[in-house]
């Protein structure tokens, strides 16, 4: 009997480990599958928030067309200004005795006013000449009694062109004696 008690002991089957719980492996799966869902998530919304950015490159060529646009509008600008003879005028209450020398330039808004404004010289000068001598030293000898001239010449010039207009006035010249 002891031989087979010990017969039975050795083919008495071997305990086994103790398994972890299912509850614990399942939980943690659940939690590793949750977190990686949503770094998933958050990577895939940063992409699509990068795809609206434009790259370095589309900025690049954005500013180069700024650029040019600038260029080309500076461009227009210095070609488009016309320049008139110097102008010699008596002030008005002044009885001769003061003088004003105007020189100036006139911005314009296209080319066809060019040739109008070279076809009615005589005109406009005769209206520049008319209102200068309108004019009192007190009246041209301040900054705003300037500007106000600019816009008055400006005007009076617009009132009869036909193909364009004179957008500014710059006096290259304004000397008084």
């Amino acid at each position: 009997m002891a031989e087979q008690k010990a017969q039975d002991v050795s083919q008495a089957p071997a305990e086994t480990p103790i398994a972890p719980k299912p509850i614990l492996f399942i939980l943690l799966s659940a939690f590793n599958i949750v977190v990686v869902l949503a770094v998933g998530i958050l990577l895939y919304m940063g992409k699509k928030k990068e795809d609206g950015k434009p790259t370095i490159d589309q900025v690049i060529a954005g500013e180069k067309d700024a650029q040019a646009a600038d260029q080309a509008k500076e461009d227009e600008f210095i070609g488009k200004v016309v320049p008139m003879e110097t102008f010699l005028v008596n002030l008005a209450g002044s009885k001769g005795g003061k003088l004003a020398k105007i020189t100036m330039d006139l911005e314009v808004s296209n080319a066809d006013v060019m040739g109008e404004i070279d076809r009615r010289k005589p005109q406009i000068r005769d209206i520049v000449i008319i209102l200068l001598s309108s004019k009192s030293l007190e009246q041209v000898s301040s900054r705003e009694g300037k500007d106000f001239l600019r816009d008055e010449i400006r005007d009076r010039v617009n009132s009869f062109l036909t193909k364009g207009k004179i957008n500014k006035v710059y006096f290259t010249e304004f000397l008084f004696n």
